[in-house]
């Protein structure tokens, strides 16, 4: 279905918590989430938060705790934006989300980039490869994993792949998610040029980045479609807003003050809910069809069930343009 034909747009949350946080933490928000009726509930994939140096930072996994969210919700469909390529195989990271994805009842959203939290990829001893060498793994591994999950058991001699990066030898025997022909597949970044050409291929859903010309982005994205055939319609618009609503002037600067970074907090929405009510109405007006809600304090519930209530009735409501 066309972005043009589609009524409404889905607002999703997302969680990138200050200090991180434990797994009740996360959970407690996620169910608070999907009561508020919220699409999905979306986590960040790192280990360190927005303060590099912050010994009170609680590391998680990001796809151990969609693992264990798949079984303790019942609703929220479940993702990573962004995960990194650089952290995980492709063949396993295949096989974890296909897991996940039968542990959810079909719910589960792969989102994946290049990767580049460099301190935080030294402080855990991972590898981080130049930018161009990230893209080139970033494009294998997506052809490794979607070939992984469209090869059928009994097909031939099974899937292989002989890469530059990543090789896979006749795999009879391939991970098997809920979804058909494969959970959705989430791209995005900075990047100008690679980023929209790999998510025009493997994408069901295009990430636009925090900051920049949104509009040229998207335009962008619509002629790397059209470059390889692929009707620019086809796939789904993404935005990220980094927000701190309030019904009063102190309790929106409190949430405010959360948020820390000034590069995200001059891109975020901070106000009364009206106010995120019309920058997602803009937001539609371009073709994004899914908003996905930035909140950095994991234990602000009170945060969530406000969208909840006074912004979600009037985004489900907009049209959303077509490309």
């Amino acid at each position: 279905m066309a972005p043009a034909d589609r009524q409404g747009v889905r607002l999703r949350l997302h969680i990138e918590p200050r200090h991180g946080g434990t797994y009740a933490d996360f959970l407690a928000l996620a169910l608070a989430a999907e009561d508020a009726g919220f699409d999905a509930f979306f986590r960040s994939d790192h280990l360190f938060g927005v303060v590099p140096d912050d010994p009170s930072y609680q590391p998680t996994d990001c796809w151990t705790t969609l693992g264990a969210l798949a079984r303790d919700t019942k609703r929220v469909r479940l993702g990573a934006l962004m995960g990194a390529a650089t952290y995980r195989y492709p063949g396993l990271l295949a096989t974890i989300v296909a897991s996940i994805d039968q542990m959810s009842g079909g719910r589960v959203e792969l989102g994946l980039g290049t990767g580049w939290y460099e301190r935080e990829h030294k402080a855990f001893g991972i590898p981080f490869p130049p930018t161009k060498e990230r893209f080139d793994r970033l494009e294998e591994q997506l052809a490794v994993i979607t070939g992984l999950w469209r090869t059928q058991p009994g097909d031939g001699d099974g899937f292989s792949f002989d890469g530059v990066h990543y090789q896979i030898e006749r795999n009879p025997s391939p991970p098997r998610p809920v979804q058909s022909p494969h959970p959705p597949i989430l791209v995005g970044g900075t990047g100008p040029k690679r980023t929209p050409a790999i998510a025009a291929r493997y994408a069901t859903e295009y990430n636009t980045a925090l900051g920049g010309n949104l509009r040229e982005q998207l335009d962008t994205f619509s002629r790397a479609c059209e470059a390889i055939g692929r009707d620019p319609a086809d796939p789904r618009r993404s935005s990220f807003i980094p927000v701190a609503v309030g019904t009063t002037a102190a309790e929106t600067e409190r949430r405010a003050e959360v948020i820390g970074s000034e590069f995200i907090r001059a891109h975020s929405v901070i106000g009364e809910p009206g106010r995120l009510v019309e920058r997602v109405g803009e937001l539609a007006e371009l073709g994004i069809d899914t908003v996905y809600l930035a909140v950095y304090d994991i234990h602000d519930l009170d945060h969530v069930a406000l969208i909840g209530a006074e912004v979600l009735p009037h985004v489900t409501a907009m049209k959303v343009a077509g490309p």
